[in-house]
């Protein structure tokens, strides 16, 4: 047999095909990276990448399956702290629950031994105490016309449905307070109940009521390490693969998996931001590093889809609604609900005080 460099030819060859093989484990990676060589880039959709290009594609009929994402930046101008505003934030006025950290409050470990200062803070933030911003009414006007495929929330305090936003189209990404659970046992208990214990003349700590049950009841919002429900997987694994437009306010981009969700919608698929700050620019996993080179791209050459307003949440839906020609219509929308809501505190503060 002939030999080369001291080798049998049958060995060298099996050599040879051992440099070209690749491991099972390599190949997804393999395949993307060949995939991504010779990918055209993606199209512009939008006639200009600023908020005009947003408002005359909506208005051009191309975006018909809208998401929204949502944080508590929608909710701050009536009257909710958000998290981390320095002086104004919920994190930054915790200290008089002498909390280990302020993220404890949210923790199911800190809950499950004192659960005392959540309740406290619960009685501070309980839905329907506030009603809802002009930012909410404008997602309801989304909706009126057709066009909201979904909206994702960060937030607990259940506006949007105060707004009048369907429950079908919501995904209320942390929870609520619609129900409770206790942690012992599981059993369920409603939003009136807990509300009754929380919002008492006393605060009362929920506790379970079932025979042999000393459990705590928490309301069904997501603690730091719990899972969210269900429902905010199964919709975005179809909705975002729908989405037009996206619109995202009021949020930092900060927790996970919500800001993944960013990412999720196809690359030629446009983006408007409204918020204070500009954050987002960084890739929210290494996934979509690979399939879109980062975050958003504002101020990057090669931006083909994404806008950023610096503005507040409201002001912002302002300018939309009325470069949408909506404008009249939400405000006069935000004068009666709101007089509707007072009518009824009214009403209900007169129910009471005649029970007494």
């Amino acid at each position: 047999m002939a030999e080369k460099d001291g080798k049998s030819t049958d060995e060298q060859k099996e050599q040879d095909q051992q440099k070209e093989r690749v491991h099972p484990a390599d190949s997804g990676l393999v395949d993307l990276m060949k995939h991504l060589e010779v990918a055209e880039p993606p199209k512009q959709v939008l006639s200009s990448v600023d908020l005009e290009g947003i408002v005359q594609f909506i208005k051009d009929k191309k975006a018909t399956n809208i998401i929204t994402m949502a944080g508590a930046g929608i909710s701050t101008s009536a009257g909710i702290p958000d998290f981390r505003s320095p002086e104004t934030g919920l994190y930054h006025n915790l200290e008089k629950y002498d909390l280990p950290t302020p993220q404890a409050i949210f923790t199911l470990d800190y809950f499950k031994e004192n659960p005392e200062p959540f309740c406290m803070l619960a009685r501070e933030l309980w839905p329907g105490t506030f009603k809802p911003t002009p930012c909410h009414y404008f997602i309801k006007l989304l909706d009126e016309h057709g066009l909201l495929r979904r909206h994702y929330t960060q937030n607990i305090d259940t506006l949007e449905s105060v707004a009048g936003i369907d429950a079908d189209k919501m995904v209320e990404a942390h929870g609520s307070f619609r129900l409770g659970h206790c942690l012992q046992c599981n059993a369920e208990y409603t939003q009136d109940w807990m509300k009754g214990k929380i919002l008492g003349e006393e605060l009362e700590i929920p506790k379970c009521e079932k025979e042999g049950c000393e459990g705590f009841v928490k309301p069904d919002i997501v603690f730091f390490g719990e899972r969210l429900p269900s429902r905010f997987s199964t919709c975005a694994s179809e909705d975002f693969k729908a989405c037009d437009l996206l619109i995202i306010m009021g949020t930092s981009l900060t927790v996970q998996p919500f800001a993944s969700l960013t990412s999720r919608v196809f690359d030629e698929t446009p983006r408007l931001y409204i918020n204070l700050e500009k954050t987002g620019t960084e890739a929210t996993n290494a996934f979509a590093m690979m399939l879109f080179g980062g975050g958003f791209k504002f101020d990057d050459e090669d931006n083909y889809r994404d806008v950023f307003m610096e503005s507040t949440c409201d002001d912002g839906c302002y300018k939309l609604a009325d470069m949408l020609g909506w404008g009249d219509k939400l405000r006069e929308k935000v004068k009666q609900e709101h007089r509707r809501i007072d009518n009824e505190n009214k009403s209900n503060s007169t129910s009471a005080k005649q029970k007494k």
